[in-house]
């Protein structure tokens, strides 16, 4: 059976040059030139990704991604001319789970839809997060890097244990802050640098060059997969 993709954009040829890039990459794909009717869709046809741009005649953007995390975990991937930082933030924020400017390429779109995928099954299912080297053993809380086991503090294995039951996605600042903090921590970024740059120094072979947690500017981080 064929993965479902609804696009949710108003831009007639946007969502053509989409419906070609995913129909040939095997998806089954459905439309919507509205937020309200994108919502209806979703709820509808259940689709296995949705792509959702933010300037929508109808709904803001990122209030049809609020209305829809109410309910639904589908993998969304924002598709948006705003590359303003804090735009990017706020829709990453509000559940997102990547996010692309246009113009874009077709091929990293298709790549980080499937990323975007693979995240929907829940990294505790597996039990076992594995990556260049890397593997962390959710259930019996381990960590090694190439066979060796890696020691690491509560706060360490919290924050690494949060990047991995998102692998893939982005993450941003106040969002690690919020969860391994407290809500009160978001301001303290100083926090967060220290402890990825802690993490990173364990589990990296070059903490200079990350092949596993990696810096989105001003955003926040995201584990590789």
């Amino acid at each position: 059976m064929k993965p479902a993709a609804l696009i949710i954009d108003d831009e007639v040829q946007i969502r053509r040059l989409l419906r070609v890039a995913l129909e040939s990459a095997g998806y089954a794909v459905c439309e919507a030139d509205r937020g309200q009717l994108g919502l209806a869709e979703a709820a509808l046809r259940r689709p296995d990704v949705i792509v959702l741009d933010l300037g929508l005649p109808d709904l803001d953007g990122v209030e049809v991604l609020k209305r829809l995390r109410e309910w639904s975990e589908t993998p969304v991937l924002i598709l948006s001319v705003r590359d303003a930082e804090e735009q990017k933030i706020a829709a990453l924020d509000a559940g997102a789970d990547d996010y692309i400017t246009k113009p874009f390429s077709t091929a990293e779109l298709l790549a980080r839809l499937r990323v975007a995928q693979r995240r929907a099954r829940p990294v505790e299912e597996a039990s076992v997060y594995t990556h260049e080297g890397l593997q962390v053993d959710l259930a019996a809380r381990c960590v090694t890097v190439e066979g060796r086991e890696i020691p690491l503090t509560a706060t360490e294995y919290a924050l690494l244990r949060l990047l991995v039951r998102h692998a893939g996605r982005v993450l941003t600042h106040s969002q690690m802050l919020r969860e391994i903090w407290g809500p009160n921590a978001e301001e303290h970024r100083q926090y967060l640098r220290v402890y990825v740059t802690h993490l990173r120094r364990k589990i990296e072979r070059d903490p200079q060059h990350p092949q596993h947690i990696k810096t989105e500017s001003g955003i926040g981080y995201r584990l590789l997969t």
